[in-house]
């Protein structure tokens, strides 16, 4: 039988996948990229609406990562893996 994790470490795991759920849309939708670079506190409160949730500290991490980190990862991903922007320009 599978053991569970205690309380502290199953939020732990959470919170790790709600960040990696986070990054890995940041470097494959363009346009929540875009938002994010644009209001990265309106973009964090759009994925709260969509489930995940982050800690004052997490969110000041990431508002304080260069915005052109994203950019750049997002430049290396087969385009295949991308969700283009339908959006008009801008």
């Amino acid at each position: 039988m599978a053991q569970r994790l205690p309380v502290s470490d199953r939020r732990k795991s959470t919170v790790q996948r709600c960040i990696e759920v986070l990054i890995g849309r940041l470097i494959t939708d363009e346009d929540f990229r875009q938002d994010f670079v644009e209001d990265p506190q309106h973009a964090l409160a759009a994925a709260g609406n969509c489930g995940l949730s982050f800690s004052q500290s997490e969110i000041a991490a990431l508002i304080a990562t260069d915005s052109g980190l994203w950019e750049r990862v997002a430049d290396q991903i087969d385009p295949r893996l991308q969700k283009a922007s339908l959006k008009q320009s801008r």
